[in-house]
């Protein structure tokens, strides 16, 4: 019985040491974003091996993305995204409300954090152990990185249509414009795809999502975005 224990007690530290492992990798990679864009991120690479092709990625700086784009987002994605830290819980709770009356999941209630964590490092499925570590990962950014550069990643690396991932390829592809001179309307447009991106590559605007863009538009006025006076603001005593 005592061998049995002093076995178990060490396959009990293992797992606790590869654990820790791991997370400390994700710790390593999240932290390297404080000055480093990202080459490519677990979406775009898993893009490129289920259709045996490449994809349209082109960085672009904060100052050089509109700023109706980053209004537009926000105001569609996570409205109080400069407010929480990583987790939107009354967003959370009105989603679960919502999936438990359709009895099916339709919403999600994940802040741009969460977005950018899965988008990042991990995979679209829905299991408890993807969400544990999208958490995880959530809670890294928001402590790594502040709430600008976390805003900049992320509309540099969603998906805006087929194969076409950041705000500076999907101007291009949707406007032939570069993501500097996206107008209000524009932006609300590009807003509206972040769902299901590939889905207007197909079939393109319809009524559902012109009303869409409309409320946006409405809606972008009243939400505030991160920029450097803000941050400093934020920060100072």
């Amino acid at each position: 019985m005592k061998r049995q224990r002093r076995w178990t007690s060490k396959l009990v530290w293992l797992v606790i040491l590869l654990f820790l492992t791991y997370e400390l990798w994700f710790a390593g990679r999240v932290l390297i974003l404080r000055w480093v864009e990202p080459t490519s991120t677990s979406f775009m690479r898993a893009y490129k091996k289920e259709n045996n092709k490449g994809f349209s990625y082109q960085w672009v700086n904060y100052e050089h993305i509109s700023s109706h784009v980053k209004s537009a987002v926000v105001a569609s994605e996570d409205a109080k995204f400069v407010d929480h830290h990583g987790f939107d819980w009354g967003s959370l709770r009105h989603a679960a409300s919502k999936n438990v009356r359709e009895g099916k999941i339709v919403s999600g209630g994940s802040t741009i954090t969460q977005q950018l964590a899965k988008n990042l490092f991990l995979t679209p499925s829905r299991s408890i152990w993807r969400k544990t570590q999208e958490s995880i990962v959530t809670l890294m950014l928001e402590t790594a990185l502040s709430k600008q550069r976390i805003l900049e990643v992320y509309l540099n690396v969603i998906e805006w249509g087929r194969g076409v991932y950041g705000i500076e390829a999907a101007a291009r592809h949707h406007f032939n414009l570069s993501a500097e001179r996206i107008s209000e309307v524009q932006a609300a447009k590009l807003a509206s795809y972040i769902p299901a991106p590939r889905r207007y590559d197909i079939i393109g605007d319809t009524e559902g999502s012109l009303r869409k863009v409309k409320i946006i538009r409405g809606r972008m006025s009243q939400v505030k975005i991160p920029n450097e006076q803000y941050m400093n603001n934020a920060v100072s005593p």
